[in-house]
């Protein structure tokens, strides 16, 4: 299932955030966020391989672990859709710690 296909219940913002990736069989493997909101996030690994419906644990640096389901694969990118929403205070801090600019989306 490709990220179009995928309806948005909320609009994601663009960060860039490290973070470490686990799957339920315990591969592990760090990537990076490259968009989150409170519901989830699009992760960017490049040593994993997943499927749609993978149980997962992303660990955004300073963060703990959140636990979720794969929803979309696009080549090295996958959509998480976290099994709790987080708190959206702690998301507004990412945001503003780790946001990115119009600018700095275009040229990476």
């Amino acid at each position: 299932m490709s990220r179009s296909e995928v309806p948005r219940q909320v609009h994601r913002r663009s960060v860039s955030l490290a973070a470490q990736c686990r799957t339920q069989n315990g591969l592990r493997d760090q990537g990076e966020i490259s968009d989150l909101s409170a519901q989830g996030c699009c992760l960017r690994v490049h040593g994993l391989f997943f499927r749609v419906g993978t149980r997962v644990v992303v660990r955004p640096d300073g963060l703990e672990g959140l636990t979720g389901v794969v929803r979309w694969i696009e080549g090295d990118y996958v959509g998480v859709e976290f099994d709790r929403l987080i708190y959206q205070p702690v998301v507004d801090h990412l945001i503003r710690v780790h946001g990115l600019t119009t600018v700095e989306r275009i040229v990476d």
